[in-house]
């Protein structure tokens, strides 16, 4: 089953795509943020471009398990996404994921000038990453 990866942010999107078997997943494309209808309509059209079964939107979560203000904003992402597509969509724990494409920069050894720029993409990675080995029936 192949995965669609999106991390919502301010100003863009990452979007992040799984192998068709649903276990590795790539980065794919970023997105300027525009409106949540046609950022929907753009990423259900991706989708079905893709060939995805599931669309993966990653939600911030505060320490309690309560999405932010971001969180809800992902929220209403994914429910106008809904709209546009017959496509599974799910909402998936993105806390720490910019943080977490952040390091895996540095530890790629990237000069601190390359450090820079985007991480929606490295991130949308990341949060379809984990979902996808949290759904891995051979990884208990």
């Amino acid at each position: 089953m192949k995965v669609l990866g999106i991390d919502p942010g301010e100003r863009n999107i990452g979007i992040a795509v799984s192998d068709p078997s649903g276990t590795i997943a790539n980065p794919l494309t970023l997105l300027k943020h525009s409106s949540r209808l046609i950022d929907a309509a753009m990423i259900s059209q991706i989708a079905m471009e893709q060939g995805a079964d599931l669309i993966v939107v990653g939600q911030a979560l505060d320490q309690d398990g309560i999405p932010t203000y971001t969180g809800r904003k992902a929220a209403r992402l994914a429910a106008a996404i809904r709209t546009q597509t017959d496509k599974g969509v799910e909402l998936w724990d993105e806390s720490h994921s910019t943080q977490s494409a952040r390091a895996a920069r540095i530890e790629l050894g990237l000069p601190r000038k390359r450090r820079g720029g985007h991480l929606d993409e490295l991130a949308a990675t990341i949060i379809l990453q984990s979902y996808l080995d949290a759904h891995d029936p051979l990884n208990p």
